[in-house]
């Protein structure tokens, strides 16, 4: 490695005198006779580009090979960095570059190598220089040297060591020629030796490429280098690929919230002549907010218990303005699904006929039953692959897992001063997994579907008055609507359509007095929110409503 290179020696006359040496051509012999010489001929361009041609004659029987180091120390803790591009070799040879080396290996005769380099030119306070070793790393010793460096505008000074790796000892001969030219000349330089040139600019002569990288410290463990950028590279890949699948996969849903959707025909003519309410593909209302959100919330067993009234399982009645009564009317049967057995026996357990809601507060019912039930039941119903909460916790925990691993491995490669971008990058990914775990959940074909009956169910639930059902029906319909009102958020509206209408409730009523539809219209919101109050005591469910 090169020490040194902040110094800029201008020649001296004792120096820099010239032997009086020819440029070799190309296909000519360079030294004397069975020795091993090189004519290297710089070109700067002026886009910063160092051109090189390197001539080199190598004897009968013999071969050379040269290993350019593109990285350069320039003090203990920092490298200067060059980067090499279209090595090619014209006669018996071959040329590779990696990103720290280039290789020359050459065979008998005379052969002519060409690479651009780039890195060569550096602002150095108030001056510019292009620095370059036209000779170093040859594995075998060079009679004779020759450098001719052309730059776009005529150079300053000139600077020429030769030796090993950090001496500063001069080169036989180096001096400013006519014009932009610069000549020097360097007699019997050993194997594993060097030659390196140091050429004073003309400001604005070409705009300064130099690279300077950190190789210890924070600075350098967190440098971008082509690892780091492949690495990056990699994980942008990665989660491009990521977002494009949870596209593919939400794509549906999309398309199901996407554009105009009118009412779904909900009401229908039952077999005696009188009209029904029947929900789209049998979707019950706690399946409803289920669906739609992916979580099991509070307002989705509120729904279920009212929903359970209207089916006759329960009686509601208000108790003296302040409490509320439920009463078992039937007992729960096949008729129900499995989270609907799980609500039915949290509010009236065997053995358990009549319960205040106010003493149900007090026992702290258990719903985690009833959410594992729900979440199982959407799944059989072919509305999700996987249990929505399993799907999310696996790719939450996959990505805190990530996260821990990134962290871990970030601290060990700056301890190693290694490239800590890719633990850096780890734990970056593992963060944006955790964070995209809730997006994680995707609906079947049939659930996106279900998704688009949906939003047409709350456009009946909104658009939908007393005058469109008979007379006759309107009770039925009327509470059989109610549930799936309460699970979208439409009891408001839904109430103040038919609190009009004088009509009775066959599942709900006061002690003193049942089914005043007028009555029920204004402490049936209460209702609602002394229930959700008490189950969101209960856990395991989110409190939200709507």
């Amino acid at each position: 490695m090169l020490k040194n290179w902040g110094a800029a020696v201008i020649c001296a006359a004792a120096l820099c005198t010239v032997t009086g040496t020819a440029t070799a051509q190309p296909g000519s012999q360079v030294g004397l006779p069975g020795t091993v010489g090189a004519d290297v001929r710089l070109k700067l361009e002026r886009d910063g580009k160092l051109s090189v041609t390197e001539v080199v004659t190598v004897p009968e029987g013999r071969t050379a090979k040269r290993v350019v180091p593109l990285r350069i120390a320039v003090s203990d803790t920092r490298d200067r960095v060059f980067e090499v591009e279209g090595a090619a070799v014209n006669g018996k040879g071959a040329a590779t570059t990696t990103a720290d080396d280039l290789t020359i290996a050459l065979e008998a005769g005379t052969s002519t190598v060409t690479y651009s380099v780039v890195g060569a030119v550096a602002q150095i306070g108030d001056s510019l220089e292009l620095r370059w070793q036209p000779a170093s790393g040859w594995d075998t010793a060079l009679d004779s040297v020759k450098v001719s460096v052309i730059t776009p505008d005529a150079p300053k000074s000139v600077n020429c060591l030769a030796g090993t790796p950090g001496t500063a000892k001069p080169c036989t001969t180096a001096e400013l020629g006519d014009g932009r030219g610069v000549r020097a000349t360097e007699i019997g330089l050993p194997a594993g030796e060097r030659i390196d040139v140091a050429v004073g600019l003309q400001d604005g002569a070409a705009p300064p490429n130099a690279r300077i990288e950190e190789t210890s410290g924070l600075a350098a463990a967190f440098a971008l280098t082509p690892l780091s950028a492949a690495v990056l590279g990699g994980l942008a890949l990665l989660l491009l690929g990521g977002v494009l699948l949870l596209w593919y996969l939400r794509g549906r849903d999309s398309r199901a919230l996407a554009g105009e959707v009118g009412p779904v025909n909900v009401l229908v003519s039952d077999p005696s002549g009188h009209m029904a309410f029947a929900s789209p593909d049998g979707v019950l209302p706690g399946q409803v907010g289920t669906v739609v959100d992916e979580h099991v919330d509070v307002v989705d067993v509120t729904a279920t218990i009212v929903d359970l009234a209207v089916r006759n399982y329960l009686w509601i009645e208000e108790v003296d303005g302040i409490d509320w009564r439920f009463v078992r009317r039937n007992p729960a049967d096949t008729s129900l699904s499995g989270y609907e057995r799980a609500v039915y026996a949290a509010i009236l357990p065997d053995g358990v006929d009549v319960v205040l809601l106010s003493e149900l507060r007090s026992r702290r019912i258990d719903l985690a039953k009833v959410r594992d039930e729900l979440y199982a039941d959407v799944v059989a119903k072919n509305w999700f692959v996987r249990r929505p909460d399993a799907e999310r916790s696996l790719w939450w925990w996959v990505g805190i897992a990530l996260t821990v691993l990134g962290v871990g491995v970030t601290v060990l490669l700056v301890l190693i001063t290694g490239p800590a971008l890719f633990g850096l990058v780890v734990a970056v990914a593992g963060i944006a997994l955790a964070l995209g775990a809730r997006s994680m959940p995707a609906r079947t074909k049939r659930g996106s579907v279900l998704l688009e009956h949906v939003r047409g169910l709350r456009g009946y639930l909104v658009s939908a008055t007393p005058n469109d059902i008979p007379e006759a029906d309107r009770e039925m319909v009327f509470s059989r609507s109610l549930p799936y009102a309460v699970v979208l958020g439409e009891t408001e509206r839904w109430l103040g359509a038919f609190a009009g209408t004088r009509s009775g409730l066959y599942w709900f009523g006061e002690a003193e007095q049942a089914g005043d539809l007028r009555r029920f219209a204004q402490r049936f919101p209460a209702f609602l929110g002394a229930v959700d109050g008490v189950l969101a005591q209960a856990g395991h469910l989110r409190s939200l409503r709507g």
